[in-house]
């Protein structure tokens, strides 16, 4: 099977290709560096003929970052993928595509199963949705994979409330599960190989971490890392994006190991190597980046 791998910068693509390429499957990148601005017409000069599934590792996982950029949000959200499942579909190709727990509004009491409709609240939530209802439309052979909280993202928040020395405000009410890199990566990859193997399931599924947990005692979590400083204060309390935070984002993940044998990896056992990702992502990123 010819996997191509569509990702940006990012530390998932660079750990998926790292776990793909230690398998027997033909594996291509495809670099997209600024999806928000990507020429979609030249889909036909970037996707391989040959390519059997087409892997859109451009995981969106932030809510915060979707409100500040509607626009981008739904061209990498909405308008890339439906485009790459058109051209899949009139190729025969099969197409592997990110969605996330925002699709959710978490009114639900319980944990949301891999069939509930979506009824999102916020920018990303919206474009997601709309995504994977386009998805099942256009491209009977599809994955849509929904995955809880970004590990990182929060690892994030705690490092720059450390680095302005202020008090970081972390809704408890809120609930859900994070999922780091490394995990994904690791999920994504079992699931292709099995595509490889014959497998002819497709549909949507859901992943996340084991353990479900609230954001203000993951952000104790993180904050007792090693190499964050002590001094870091945690506070039960609504920041600003609190309103694009469902209360509860809670994914029901027994479809996936039911199906694929999946199983969940507790989440606590990646923070330390989140957090080492970051930093070497951030080198890079500095590498990247001219001086002025």
């Amino acid at each position: 099977m010819h996997v191509l791998v569509v990702h940006d910068y990012s530390p998932l693509g660079k750990v998926l290709l790292e776990l793909l390429r230690e398998t027997s499957l033909h594996v291509s990148p495809l670099l997209v560096s600024d999806p928000a601005n990507a020429n979609l017409s030249a889909l036909e000069s970037w996707i391989p003929g040959d390519t059997d599934l087409i892997v859109n590792a451009l995981w969106l996982a932030d809510p915060e970052a979707a409100e500040q950029d509607p626009e981008g949000t739904k061209k990498t959200a909405f308008s890339m993928p439906l485009a790459i499942a058109e051209h899949a579909r009139d190729r025969g190709m099969a197409l592997f595509q990110l969605s996330s727990c925002y699709v959710f509004d978490g009114r639900k009491q319980s944990g949301y199963i891999a069939s509930n409709p979506g009824q999102p609240v916020n920018e990303l939530g919206n474009w997601q949705w709309e995504c994977e209802q386009a998805l099942r439309t256009l491209l009977p052979r599809h994955i849509i994979l929904r995955t809880g909280w970004s590990l990182s993202r929060f690892i994030r928040k705690v490092q720059a409330s450390t680095a302005s020395e202020e008090a970081l405000s972390l809704p408890g009410r809120c609930v859900g599960q994070p999922v780091s890199v490394r995990d994904l990566a690791r999920v994504i990859t079992a699931v292709i190989q099995q595509l490889d193997c014959g497998a002819e399931v497709w549909g949507t599924f859901q992943y996340a971490g084991a353990e479900v947990i609230s954001l203000y005692e993951l952000g104790l979590a993180i904050a007792g890392l090693p190499g964050i400083p002590e001094v870091l204060h945690v506070v039960d309390g609504m920041p600003a994006w609190g309103a694009v935070e469902p209360p509860n984002t809670t994914l029901i993940c027994t479809k996936i190991r039911n199906t694929f044998g999946i199983k969940q990896c507790p989440w606590r056992s990646g923070l330390v190597d989140e957090l080492e990702l970051l930093r070497r992502d951030e080198t890079h990123v500095k590498k990247r980046t001219p001086a002025e």
